[in-house]
């Protein structure tokens, strides 16, 4: 994969690069603890839609997804750190997710996230993605936002 001009690079993430951002989580989710949605198996059985934004100060953003069987390119987690936020870091990151999961077979893309998390909401509808509000997507009483874009892949903020 290639860097940006500023030195930022989107590759594969490695085991280091989990272990890396567990140990800056604050820099990436704020107060929120999502520690545990940080699953190892996701970067070790889908490395090439497990992705980080590499630069000369560390890791500015990852992003974790698959694609399931079904041919749907899923967004397990995307973060950018507190100092990169605001770059198109985040808009990059699902552009090269597309491409990978686009070469694994995917048709479709997905992610879901918290009916109250706005800043989530707001960025997934300026990639173009639809959002449902699904009752009890997590169980009784726990309603999430669940997003969809179809093709055409590649920049998926066009």
């Amino acid at each position: 994969m290639t860097a940006e001009a500023d030195g930022t690079r989107i590759e594969p993430a490695r085991m280091a690069d989990v272990h890396q951002v567990l140990a800056d989580h604050p820099r990436y989710w704020g107060e929120r603890d999502l520690r545990s949605l940080h699953l190892l198996a996701l970067v070790r059985e889908f490395g090439p839609t497990c992705l980080v934004a590499r630069g000369e100060d560390g890791i500015r953003g990852y992003l974790f997804g698959f694609v399931t069987p079904t041919g749907t390119g899923y967004v397990h987690l995307v973060a950018v750190r507190d100092d990169a936020r605001g770059t198109g870091l985040g808009r990059r990151l699902y552009g090269a997710f597309a491409e990978a999961a686009r070469h694994q077979g995917a048709q479709r893309l997905k992610a879901v996230t918290s009916v109250g998390n706005a800043g989530s909401i707001a960025f997934h509808r300026s990639l173009g993605f639809s959002v449902e509000i699904v009752a009890d997507h997590d169980g009784p009483g726990r309603p999430m936002a669940v997003f969809h874009r179809d093709p055409p892949f590649g920049d998926p903020g066009t």
